[in-house]
């Protein structure tokens, strides 16, 4: 398969500085390694927050984007688990030739996953980074940035270990909160409790939600409402993919001695009984991290047959047009939360 030595990229050309287009050369595979044509990328908030904080990166100037989908297209020594021509999603790193806003990126074979027929490249790109905070917040390690240490559903006996077991998410249509219902509902987890604006609710709902709850309640309301519905059967588990002052400590309020509340961002909980066991994990949805990275490797080595049978369907997409040119207007829609219930990605191959 014919490869180009240069590429279309989008670039952070310094520390807080603009989005812009250049050439950039393409990446070569090293060992494990294989090339990836990016036909589909992901837009995550982490992206945009990088290029306006200038967090998270040191060398300027920067690709960003971790979520791909697309072909591969050339593979480095070692590399068995996948072959020329092979579409593949993976999650990509904040590292220049490992970054996903470009027309090509490397990955490590052990680190991808074939997409089944049933999914097109846009659908692919909504699964890595949202479905990795997901699995690895819910059944990582009970560790700093690792998960609540749950069964995961693929090793023996995990598949609906947790029936009649109540779990509670907020933010159940956000990507995050998408994936962690899913996974919430293979792991066996009833009720299924989720805060969510009303107008979401048939969405959680099909992904295996069983209470809704409306997210602009005050928190005294979801807390009583949430004791109502479990009937004082104990949570085990909590996972808040918004993380507001309000949602955190609602989170842990509502678990049991000994339960754990996992959240995607930094640990805000003011008032907490340190006698009760309770844990808070803020989880990390890096699969490329020491903490995460066996579980990952696992992880990928199910994520084709979770997606190919339906049991963990992707996000709804919306295209950005314009290719990578597009980005930088998608990323104001998201910051003024313009975007709500989907996933925004881009083809990198549109780029003019």
């Amino acid at each position: 398969m014919s490869v180009p030595s240069l590429q279309k990229a989008l670039f952070v050309q310094e520390r807080r500085g603009p989005w812009q287009i250049s050439s950039a050369a393409v990446p070569s595979p090293g060992p494990k390694e294989v090339l990836i044509r990016v036909e589909a990328a992901g837009l995550n908030p982490v992206d945009w927050k990088i290029q306006k904080y200038g967090v998270a990166v040191d060398e300027y100037p920067a690709i960003l984007g971790t979520d791909c989908a697309g072909v591969v297209v050339e593979i480095g020594e070692d590399v068995t688990r996948v072959k020329v021509g092979d579409s593949v999603l993976h999650q990509g790193q904040y590292l220049n030739r490992g970054a996903t806003f470009q027309q090509y990126t490397v990955a490590h074979s052990d680190l991808i996953a074939k997409i089944p027929h049933n999914l097109s490249f846009d659908q692919a790109a909504s699964v890595p980074v949202a479905l990795s905070a997901a699995a690895f917040g819910l059944y990582g390690p009970k560790v700093n940035q690792g998960g609540a240490a749950l069964t995961a559903p693929w090793k023996k006996g995990g598949r609906g270990q947790y029936v009649d077991q109540p779990i509670v998410i907020f933010g159940g249509a956000s990507s995050v909160g998408q994936y962690v219902i899913q996974l919430a509902k293979i792991s066996g987890f009833s009720p299924i409790i989720t805060t969510v604006s009303p107008h979401s609710n048939d969405l959680v709902t099909s992904l295996g939600a069983t209470h809704p709850i409306d997210r602009s309640l005050p928190p005294s309301s979801i807390h009583s409402t949430i004791t109502t519905i479990t009937a004082q059967r104990p949570v085990i588990a909590a996972f808040d993919a918004v993380c507001t002052p309000e949602t955190q400590q609602t989170g842990y309020d509502i678990l049991a001695p000994c339960g754990t509340l996992v959240l995607v961002l930094h640990d805000g909980v003011k008032s907490k009984d340190e006698g009760s066991g309770k844990t808070v994990i803020s989880t990390l949805a890096s699969v490329h991290c020491d903490t995460n990275r066996e579980i990952g490797e696992e992880f990928y080595t199910h994520l084709e047959g979770l997606l190919e049978s339906g049991d963990v369907k992707p996000n709804q997409v919306e295209k950005v047009e314009g290719g990578l040119r597009g980005v930088p207007e998608a990323f104001e829609r998201m910051k003024n939360n313009l975007v709500s219930g989907r996933k925004l990605v881009v083809r990198p191959q549109e780029t003019a």
